[in-house]
């Protein structure tokens, strides 16, 4: 039998990795509090439409997706619609435009806590309703660079790890000013600070291992 890599078992792109497979479990969820009545209209930011062939959603005339990118990524689905936008100013969509805003492990990537709040805030304007997930902060195995409590280590040393070695996800980045980009591209959210974007939210734990992996947040925004 083969032995997979952590790299591996986390490709997002693979039908058969852990990661889909956690995926296929959050999605389950989705179905679950999204509106019965159809066809419901999607705002996913930061997704991608092979995300939505993967969860059974493409080409389904109940529903209607877009998805939102800093640069607008490929699609080729009659139901999906690919953008370009910046989450945290959707001035470009009115109050309530989406039936639910959808974001899977985006928030985290957006800049400081002030960035993630004005991304929160947005979401809870643009849409009837929400469902956004990222990773917890104090899960001991971190999902980017994959290794074992790398959120913790001082930032100089992180910064210092990436320009040496190939971390995760990450490539290796000599230069260190362009290092110190890719440490700060991740800021990882803690159950409080989910509790404080989304007040009115109801806080799910997803759990690995018997821990808190993640936890998605959910609810009306009116």
């Amino acid at each position: 039998m083969k032995k997979l890599s952590f790299k591996e078992l986390t490709n997002v792109n693979k039908e058969d990795s852990f990661v889909t497979k956690l995926r296929l479990k959050r999605i389950a969820l989705f179905k679950d509090i999204i509106p019965k009545q159809k066809p419901i209209s999607i705002l996913d930011i930061g997704g991608t439409a092979t995300f939505w062939k993967m969860m059974g959603f493409a080409d389904d005339p109940d529903y209607s997706i877009k998805v939102l990118n800093l640069s607008a990524n490929e699609s080729n689905y009659n139901n999906i619609e690919a953008v370009s936008g910046d989450a945290r100013d959707l001035s470009e969509y009115s109050d309530n435009s989406f039936d639910i805003v959808f974001s899977n492990s985006v928030i985290e990537h957006v800049g400081t806590y002030d960035d993630q709040r004005k991304m929160a805030l947005e979401i809870l304007r643009v849409g009837k309703q929400y469902f956004v997930q990222t990773p917890n902060y104090y899960f001991p195995f971190e999902p980017h660079f994959l290794i074992p409590c790398f959120q913790y280590l001082p930032f100089g040393l992180r910064v210092r790890l990436i320009q040496r070695f190939n971390l995760g996800h990450m490539k290796r980045t000599p230069d260190k000013d362009k290092a110190e980009e890719v440490i700060k591209s991740v800021r990882l959210l803690n159950r409080k600070e989910i509790q404080e974007l989304f007040p009115e939210g109801h806080i799910h734990n997803e759990k690995l291992f018997g821990l808190n992996y993640s936890f998605i947040a959910y609810g009306d925004c009116i």
